[in-house]
């Protein structure tokens, strides 16, 4: 397939179907030559970072918009729109190869259109792309109420965070201990003369200089390294696991953190679970991979007398279901996606899980909330609202009246992650 023609098709699914990126994308994929799967993902992300800005210029260059089963020779516009601003591939192979595309979607009677304007774009770039951030949605590449909140949560950033959300994320390592210590594994990558740096506070974390393809990682394949994000290599920080316990692992899919929490332990017993049992086959693959062991289970958090045992954890790690806003960068389609009004449902359903997990802990035991949102009602409220309604519950290395650790995206080149410590008392 015609690699813009799979790239407006993936926008369509995207914008207009719902469908996540990480869905569409492999798809799309799976139809064009493994060479040319960079350039549609390069694509892809890069019309969802900017697509306010792509509209309003498409917008402006045609008369009557594209509708119904012609909506994704829209998509295709912007596909082109896309090359000629941001890319560097020359302007007449960008304007040809995207209205080649309209073949392979089936609507040859618009090849015309789509490259007259493209045409024109080239010859009002200027003036259309001043135009087209002259609005906060264009300038920033976010919906308003996100702006909003970003705003608002973090007046004396909030700019920094949208810079952070629209930048491309780095590849970051964690490197299994139950194999190789960090420096080991440096010196390995070092003979590949892959380059990289450290993180100053997650012990396994490795950031490369440049994004590669796991094959070339050594060992990967061995189980020796996995790809994670060092701000959620930090759940086994705040978690602290031991020898010998019984660790819960709620909301575990794909399972990077039911094996961090495993590679850095030994004799003991993780359950991991998730209620979605098409991400858990990625929590089995994840474990075979590293050569690790837990009990995978497919159940709801909310009601474990549906899937528990009866024994009590020792720890618990509950990495909630959330906005996802911390992970933009690595999920631009989550801007156009998530809706204002889906923050206080996920709040409620957070709020449920947590009350149900702390019955499954022990006294003295440890929970650690944790989510890859940056927005205040799903983790320091969040956190507030729990220890007003649990009086068995103590907070633990953070001011009660601003619970928790909120790392926000860019921070030491992390994605946005919070944290809160827990304890049972009674």
């Amino acid at each position: 397939m015609n690699v813009r023609a799979a790239a407006a098709n993936v926008l369509f699914q995207v914008v207009d179907k719902g469908q996540s990126l990480s869905h569409a994308l492999p798809a799309a994929q799976k139809t064009i030559r493994p060479r040319d799967h960079a350039l549609l993902q390069e694509i892809c992300y890069g019309a969802l970072r900017y697509l306010p800005r792509l509209e309003s210029i498409a917008n402006e260059l045609m008369e009557n918009p594209l509708k119904g089963k012609k909506r994704v020779f829209h998509h295709l516009i912007l596909v082109g729109i896309y090359q000629l601003s941001f890319m560097r591939i020359p302007a007449h192979a960008a304007v040809a190869e995207t209205v080649e595309g309209t073949k392979t979607l089936k609507g040859p009677s618009l090849r015309g259109l789509i490259n007259a304007v493209l045409r024109s774009y080239l010859r009002d770039q200027e003036e259309l792309d001043e135009k087209a951030v002259s609005h906060n949605a264009g300038k920033y590449g976010h919906p308003n109420w996100l702006l909003n909140m970003l705003r608002e949560s973090y007046p004396d950033s909030w700019e920094q965070l949208i810079e952070a959300n629209n930048s491309k994320a780095p590849m970051w390592l964690r490197v299994n201990r139950q194999h190789h210590t960090r420096d080991e594994y440096l010196e390995l990558l070092k003979d590949e003369n892959i380059e990289f740096s450290i993180h100053p506070e997650a012990a396994d974390a490795i950031k490369l200089a440049s994004p590669c393809d796991v094959t070339l990682l050594p060992g990967f394949d061995r189980g020796w390294v996995s790809v994670q994000d060092a701000a959620a290599q930090l759940s086994v920080n705040y978690l602290q696991p031991q020898n010998g316990e019984l660790i819960l692992d709620c909301c575990a899919a794909p399972g990077g953190k039911t094996a961090h929490i495993l590679e850095h332990t030994e004799d003991t017993e993780v359950v991991a679970i998730d209620c979605d049992a098409k991400r858990l086959d990625r929590v089995y693959d994840n474990l075979e991979r590293l050569q690790l062991r837990a009990d995978v289970i497919c159940g709801d958090a909310r009601y474990p007398q549906e899937w528990w045992t009866g024994e009590k954890f020792d720890r618990i790690l509950l990495d909630a279901p959330c906005s996802a806003t911390g992970v933009i960068r690595r999920h631009p389609d989550i801007k156009w996606l998530r809706r204002a009004n889906d923050i206080d449902a996920l709040a409620e359903l957070q709020s449920e899980i947590m009350d149900a997990m702390w019955g499954q802990l022990k006294v003295g035991g440890t929970m650690v909330y944790a989510t890859c949102s940056i927005t205040p009602q799903e983790n320091v409220l969040q956190v507030k609202a729990f220890l007003e309604r649990t009086d068995n519950a103590t907070l633990v290395g953070s001011d009660i009246n601003n619970p928790g650790r909120q790392i926000l995206p860019g921070e030491e080149d992390m994605d946005g992650f919070y944290y809160a410590v827990l304890i049972k008392n009674a």
